[in-house]
């Protein structure tokens, strides 16, 4: 219910005239604790790569992990989000190099709990678009995604993630049922603590081009992912993607993106109480710290549109501005 009243006796700036009083009235705080890092790694070693479509950002080295997960931890961030970028040479139709146990994703978990351990947090992204030929979340046959021959390699790919030590398992294909399917695999494999973070609502969006390029299948892609990605039209549609990864074992929910769809993190938190997390992709990311250089915004505009998360109804962001926000909170 909204209170009412009438000016004079009634002047809502009363309570912003000092910083003191807005402080104090503040509805949404921002603070390291509601942080993820996105990592993206690299074969080689000592190679911090920066990556041209995503000022700030670099491919890491394995070896070159140490110094940086540290410092996130030092921030006070509880989770990193690991992303590899494969050579095509490991590339086919199939994905195979997604069940490699020795994989990027597998040896950087290994090497980041075994110096770490539970310090900090480890998400592993379950998809198949790094290690495809064609850049599709799935396998491909005759220009079509099939589904559940894709959820057969993903729940493979989820249960060598986990033998690696991953804490947070992330399958973000979009392909259905695949949830219940994976968590089950999990339970039966004595991974029963394992986390589910499904991307629920994972809309066809042209803001992964950036991301895309990180992970080396911006190229690669043929056609579009508009047959298992969501139509950025629809609505109601992502609540019905969350009541069923729910309802399947969902530990965690996700909305990517996130600045153009802060009215579906709205809908998805005021419809469900589970932690909802927020994606600000690398398009999002990338137009704003690009607007920065020019000089067109101020670099407040970061923790301006991190807040908008939050006051959407997000418990956590995955954002790239997370290392360089949580040196300011």
């Amino acid at each position: 219910m909204i209170t009412t009243g009438k000016y004079p006796n009634l002047r809502l700036r009363r309570n912003r005239e000092h910083n003191w009083i807005r402080r104090l009235t503040k509805e949404n705080t921002l603070s390291v604790n509601d942080l993820v890092q996105p990592i993206f790694i690299i074969e080689g070693k000592n190679k911090k790569i920066p990556i041209t479509s995503m000022p700030g950002v670099y491919r890491y080295s394995i070896d070159k992990l140490n110094s940086f997960v540290k410092k996130i931890i030092d921030l006070g961030i509880p989770m990193i989000a690991l992303f590899p970028y494969t050579e095509n040479r490991l590339k086919d139709n199939y994905a195979s190099e997604a069940l490699n146990e020795n994989n990027l994703v597998c040896k950087a978990t290994k090497f980041i709990k075994k110096k770490f351990g539970n310090k900090i947090g480890v998400m592993c992204d379950v998809a198949l678009d790094p290690y495809t030929s064609h850049g599709h979340d799935g396998i491909l046959k005759s220009n079509k995604i099939l589904n559940d021959k894709t959820i057969d390699i993903l729940i493979k790919q989820s249960i060598l993630q986990a033998k690696a030590g991953c804490d947070v398992i992330a399958p973000s294909d979009m392909m259905d049922g695949r949830i219940g399917k994976i968590r089950k695999a999990l339970d039966k494999n004595n991974f029963s603590n394992v986390r589910i973070l499904s991307y629920a609502v994972k809309y066809a969006s042209s803001f992964y081009g950036p991301f895309r390029d990180a992970v080396g299948s911006k190229n690669l892609l043929k056609g579009d992912k508009k047959t298992y990605q969501m139509d950025f039209s629809n609505r109601d549609e992502a609540l019905r993607e969350v009541a069923l990864d729910i309802k399947e074992g969902a530990d965690m929910v996700m909305v990517k993106p996130g600045l153009p769809y802060l009215d579906i993190i709205r809908d998805v938190k005021r419809n469900f109480k589970i932690p909802v997390l927020a994606y600000q992709v690398s398009g999002e990311y990338s137009l704003i710290m690009n607007s920065i250089k020019k000089g067109l915004v101020d670099d407040k505009i970061i923790y301006e549109t991190m807040t908008s998360f939050k006051r959407a109804g997000a418990n956590a962001i995955i954002s790239y501005f997370s290392t360089s926000i949580a040196k300011n909170l």
